[in-house]
């Protein structure tokens, strides 16, 4: 049996559930489901670890046309004839045994990351949240307890817990910046227009000669006995101004600071899930490049779409101490605060926080549709896939532009009345080019910053599906199924609508066609990715059917989704 509960809101499951449901997700999408060791039957999901000869089991809230179900209560495996609960851990230990035997290598951080993902999760519920500030916005960014639901270790992090407390959106964290300043001659700088590095400069005065460099002031402790920095110092060529300026927020990302006007994106040297958190001297140049490249595409997205709109980037900042650790470690970039994008009379969220399992924050889907019934929450989708899909689509048919509309990437902006009205995209990291569209462009960069800025046509349509279908639509979908779960079938269908009207205003290509079509959908294996010790740019992608076939969403009834009326065994041979 599993030990004590850790913490939980009302009406949230515990850490202890979370993270074992988490795990369950990613075994589910790229491990079980694929071979076929899958069950949905009597309310419970049942998988099968075929090298290891395990079988799991854990109840159902409601089930899933994509298979992205929801669970309730503990996993549970057979022994001796019966269920016996698991913990969190046990159930960590069997993944790790089943990938061992699947894979043929060990990975000795997977038990020691899922632990660090259970203490964050616990951390977040734990956190003294008081009540939340008059901007529904930061409360949204600061609303994400448990992270991604379809990654092992959402969680994981380094750091010391104090400076979580300090620092950690979901505590509320409110600071100031620690400023520099640092002599001309030492600053490395570019700019997409005049004025748009006025966000760093308008913080503090500084000497003649010297310009501003905020810096995050947990990554200002991490760096400050840097030698090469200690050296600057000691010159002259860098003064510590020491903390001042209005106080920033962090967002839902930790590392991007808001300040009501103005988003700075700094390096943290923190591992948070995957990787380290910095500002690679390619991203710093590159930011800024694709804010020039992308402003024409940009603003026809914009005046054919309205509604839609995207956050530029267009400034950064840095050391130049002949460091690149320095250079990347205290690299900033400058991206456009809400007010440049929203309409007046509209409020940001974060997509993240409305499509979010359990109701942490008063973004949440189930506050803006207000209790409204089935005819409202169809209306809201409407809505929303109207603002969201067409500019997805257009940027990659028209432009070559491969966005990256994840879930964490968009903001809604929403009227009084809870409707969508906008959809701002964000950070350009993850937006690529398709060489095809862009060789003369790319060709003029240096090849170290044109290189990451490229995905090939294939990956980049992976990348478009995953981001916009399976991890966006898909999760805002179930917080609707959620409130009425007869209505799954038609949100598919509405999908699917939107989906071949798009693609008829594309002349129908085959891509657009064949996802039209239920061609099954790229999802990211962020499991296999994490065992394997990639980089998140190297990530790879399983299969998993799609909701979109005609056939599939014309067979089932409301009844069928009922998770106790489904029986749906997939079990063959273990590979």
């Amino acid at each position: 049996m599993s030990s004590a509960p850790a913490a939980a809101l009302p009406g949230v499951a515990t850490a202890d559930h979370v993270v074992a449901h988490t795990l369950l997700n990613c075994l589910l999408r790229e491990v079980s489901g694929p071979e076929h060791q899958t069950a949905v039957t009597d309310g419970h999901l049942v998988l099968r670890l075929p090298r290891c000869g395990v079988l799991l089991r854990v109840g159902l809230r409601r089930a899933s046309l994509i298979g992205a179900h929801r669970f309730t209560g503990p996993v549970r495996t057979q022994r001796d004839g019966a269920w016996a609960e698991l913990t969190w851990q046990e159930l960590a230990e069997h993944i790790h045994r089943e990938l061992e035997l699947r894979t043929g290598v060990r990975n000795e951080e997977f038990l020691g990351q899922v632990a660090a993902s259970h203490a964050g999760v616990t951390a977040a519920l734990a956190a003294p949240r008081g009540e939340a500030g008059p901007d529904a916005y930061m409360d949204s960014e600061q609303s994400l307890l448990f992270g991604h639901r379809f990654h092992p270790t959402p969680k994981a992090r380094t750091g010391a817990p104090e400076d979580w407390d300090r620092y950690a959106p979901e505590a509320r964290a409110r600071f100031p910046l620690h400023h520099l300043a640092v002599r001309r001659e030492h600053v490395r700088q570019e700019a997409a227009a005049d004025g748009s590095l006025a966000a760093l400069d308008r913080q503090r005065p500084v000497p003649d000669g010297y310009r501003l460099l905020p810096a995050h002031p947990w990554q200002y402790a991490m760096l400050r006995e840097h030698p090469v920095l200690r050296a600057a110092l000691a010159r002259g060529d860098v003064l510590d101004l020491g903390p001042g300026g209005e106080p920033f927020e962090p967002t839902a990302s930790v590392r991007t600071l808001y300040d009501g006007r103005d988003f700075l994106k700094f390096s943290l040297n923190i591992r948070i899930t995957n990787c380290l958190r910095k500002n690679a001297e390619y991203e710093l140049t590159g930011a800024v490049a694709l804010t020039r490249l992308l402003e024409p595409v940009a603003a026809d997205l914009a005046a054919r779409f309205p509604g839609a709109g995207l956050l530029r980037e267009p400034a950064y900042r840095t050391l130049d101490l002949g460091s690149r650790e320095l250079a990347e470690g205290f690299g900033v970039i400058v991206r456009e605060g809400l007010g440049a994008r929203l309409a007046p009379g509209v409020t940001g969220l974060l997509a993240a926080a409305v499509a979010d399992e359990y109701p942490t924050g008063g973004a949440h889907l189930g506050a803006l549709l207000r209790g409204g019934g089935p005819a409202r929450a169809l209306a809201w989708w409407k809505a929303y896939l109207a603002l969201l899909v067409p500019p997805v689509l257009a940027a990659y048919f028209d432009h070559g532009v491969v966005l990256e509309p994840h879930l964490q990437n968009v903001v809604l902006g929403v009227g009084a009345d809870g409707m969508p009205r906008q959809v701002l995209f964000r950070d350009l990291e993850g937006t690529k080019l398709l060489p095809g569209h862009h060789g003369a462009a790319l060709a003029a960069l240096p090849a170290d910053v044109a290189r990451p800025l490229t995905y090939d046509r294939e990956r980049g349509w992976d990348r478009v599906v995953y981001c916009l279908v399976v991890n966006h639509v898909a999760e805002m979908l179930a917080a609707l199924a959620d409130r009425h779960p007869r209505l799954e079938p038609e949100l598919w269908t509405a999908v699917r609508r939107v989906l071949a009207d798009r693609a008829a205003a594309h002349g129908n290509p085959p891509l657009l066609r064949a996802l039209v079509a239920g061609v099954p959908l790229p999802a990211k294996a962020n499991l296999l990715t994490r065992w394997e010790r990639k980089a998140d740019r190297d990530a790879g992608y399983v299969r998993i059917s799609s909701p979109l076939v005609p056939d599939l969403l014309s067979a089932f009834t409301p009844a069928a989704l009922t998770p106790a009326a489904r029986t749906e065994t997939t079990w063959s041979a273990a590979q």
